[in-house]
């Protein structure tokens, strides 16, 4: 048993720029020697994306539109992957958004636009992926999803997106208990604070790295490959037996 994913076909959504945690992921996938097919969510991201998927010099790469707030997006990116390459092995869903205005200050200070924005992008297309995804599954195979330690816990700034995760953590679970019987794993990884595109957002961000950075057991930051290898792990038959877990790569900062 290793960690070969040669002749398999994982779909990685979330990819913003090479800083990108999916980014991280998708690397160690292809490292592994798995075929690669990215989606994006608006014409903004697209050039950047197609520039990384193409960094990877390989064949036949696809690159597909998913507006995750649209079932009928959702719907059409997976019938696309289906009539390329038919059968997928797994997806990377690393896809959240919270208003900027909203991650800082007080949780109740939330909007109801923006809690609903936040669980609609952040939460529930989880589901919505994973519904399509299941009948492109039919080996069986593994979904990872990215969480943080704000949905276990209150967190300065964080707000609604932890409300958002707590539910995405939920989610997991559950969605693991209907897929199991199909061979298919669902699993999370909570990853320690990253300097992505979206984590900007989130005020005093350079702060809570800090902090992480001086107490964590191993004292010092995530980085994208450790959580990228981490995926790796969970897309592989060395986890068959891990479903709706949730694994913390964060220098062991959630202990304390």
């Amino acid at each position: 048993m290793n960690l070969s994913l040669n002749g398999k076909t994982f779909v990685v959504m979330g990819v913003a720029n090479k800083r990108s945690i999916a980014w991280g992921i998708a690397r160690s996938l292809h490292n592994a020697g798995a075929r690669l097919i990215f989606t994006y969510a608006g014409e903004r991201l697209e050039s950047s994306v197609r520039e990384l998927a193409e960094s990877l010099e390989s064949e036949g790469t696809l690159v597909l539109p998913c507006d995750v707030t649209k079932d009928e997006a959702v719907e059409q990116c997976f019938t696309e992957i289906k009539q390329a390459v038919g059968i997928i092995h797994g997806v990377a869903h690393c896809i959240a958004f919270a208003n900027k205005e909203e991650l800082k200050g007080e949780y109740m200070n939330t909007t109801r636009d923006g809690f609903l924005l936040a669980h609609n992008i952040s939460s529930y297309s989880l589901t919505a992926v994973a519904k399509e995804a299941r009948g492109l599954m039919t080996e069986g195979g593994s979904i990872v999803t990215l969480t943080y330690l704000g949905g276990e816990r209150a967190l300065p700034n964080y707000n609604v997106m932890g409300v958002a995760k707590a539910s995405l953590d939920a989610s997991v679970r559950y969605l693991a208990a209907d897929l199991g019987q199909e061979g298919i794993r669902v699993n999370s990884i909570s990853a320690g604070p990253i300097r992505t595109l979206s984590a900007k957002g989130v005020g005093d961000f350079n702060a809570i790295t800090k902090v992480v950075e001086e107490r964590a057991p191993l004292r010092r930051a995530t980085t994208t490959e450790e959580v990228g290898d981490t995926a790796l792990f969970l897309f592989s038959e060395l986890s068959r037996g891990i479903t709706g877990e949730n694994i913390h790569v964060d220098s062991g900062y959630h202990i304390l």
